[in-house]
């Protein structure tokens, strides 16, 4: 499917490497992996904001007969790691496994940490880089790096989820700020691998609410039969505060035992309240894997929820609404390290067409103008 304006707007090669958090600190060359997934909110003067995730890796992590890794440490700043390279996996080029242990422990071949970019109010341009607003970590559980913000406004107040990577846990990490530029730490609010947390841009019977995706390595079997397929599913929780979740009875969007393509799905963009299909509900798109290889291939995919009862799908489509194109990446071939991925991660109303923050292959910045008439159902 083609679009009215489908782009990437931000690259590896945007990014000032001199003005990194990581620059000086360690003595071995960096290089930008990827400038993807970018949290997005609309600034008070118009304007979008990408909240940017700039993973930043070393350009040699094998020396010494050792696999490395940087680790963000609060007495030394950062700093690198070794392993044995014959007790390592290194077939992920996002990641290694650690080969010694009775069950799956890794570490990443980048840190991550986030950087504000403010773009044209149609997302189609950069205005600035707020070099100054960088958000890096600050304590030991982020010391692997700051993933993947979702932005998300609701009434006056803007609240970032982040996944923060550590090895004392795996967790969501909750900012907040009035302006969507100024960030203030509210702590961590889910625990132990719990990824694409996504606060809806609203408040449901005054409450808060939230799609998250818990993680682990079992889950249990539907009967036969059954419309669904057993593994990660997009859940709910309530919260009176936007600090304390707990989860929502109700399961919520779970993938279809029918679709190999949403095998594994995980949430997007935070659900905002509109009207699709003469439908009024909240709108979220979200990702659908299809296992391929080692990284599988990422679609998006949209749901309408009920706007009073959430965890009851009004209308959906088994047809993706973006896969990821080939055709933009294709000047930045020599970067390329995985392929067939595209990951939304915001959405704007702008009139007739929704504007859609993606991260394209976990390399670059996307932006696409989908237009409203193109959410049928099916």
């Amino acid at each position: 499917m083609s679009f009215p304006e489908d782009r990437l707007v931000l690259t590896p090669d945007d990014i000032d490497l001199a003005r990194s958090p990581l620059a000086g600190q360690i003595d071995a060359e960096t290089y930008v992996l990827g400038a993807f997934n970018p949290g997005m909110a609309r600034l008070a003067n118009g304007n979008l904001l990408l909240m940017v995730r700039v993973a930043e890796a070393l350009r040699q992590p094998i020396f010494d007969g050792k696999v490395h890794a940087i680790r963000w440490d609060s007495q030394q700043g950062y700093v690198l790691d070794g392993w044995p390279l014959e007790h390592c996996d290194t077939a992920d080029p996002r990641k290694f496994e650690l080969r010694d242990y009775g069950w799956k422990v890794m570490a990443l071949t980048s840190l991550s940490w986030l950087l504000p970019v403010e773009v044209t109010p149609d997302g189609l341009e950069v205005v600035a880089i707020h070099y100054d607003r960088i958000l890096a970590p600050a304590g030991s559980w982020q010391c692997y790096g700051i993933e993947d913000a979702r932005i998300s406004q609701v009434g006056d107040k803007y609240l970032m989820t982040t996944c923060s990577v550590s090895p004392e846990r795996h967790s969501t990490t909750l900012y907040s700020s009035a302006n969507a530029l100024d960030w203030t730490f509210e702590g961590i609010v889910l625990d132990h691998q719990n990824k694409d947390m996504l606060i809806f841009e609203g408040l449901i019977a005054g409450e808060y609410w939230a799609q998250t995706r818990p993680l682990g390595a079992l889950f249990f079997a539907y009967p036969p039969g059954s419309p669904w397929h057993a593994g990660p599913s997009i859940n709910l929780a309530t919260s009176p505060d936007a600090r304390h979740w707990q989860p929502h009875i109700q399961p919520g969007i779970r993938p279809h035992a029918g679709t190999p393509a949403t095998a594994r799905i995980g949430g997007g963009t935070p659900p905002i309240l509109t009207e699709i299909a003469g439908q009024r509900g909240w709108l979220t798109l979200w990702h659908g894997v299809e296992p391929k290889e080692i990284v599988g291939i990422y679609r998006t995919y949209w749901s309408l929820l009920d706007p009073d009862e959430p965890w009851k799908v009004l209308a959906t489509s088994h047809a993706p609404l973006l896969e990821a194109n080939p055709e933009l990446t294709r000047p930045l071939e020599d970067q390329m390290y995985v392929r067939d991925v595209v990951f939304s991660t915001g959405l704007a109303d702008a009139g007739d067409h929704f504007i859609v923050a993606n991260g394209e292959a976990d390399l670059a910045c996307r932006i696409t103008h989908v237009p409203k008439d193109v959410f049928v159902p099916s």
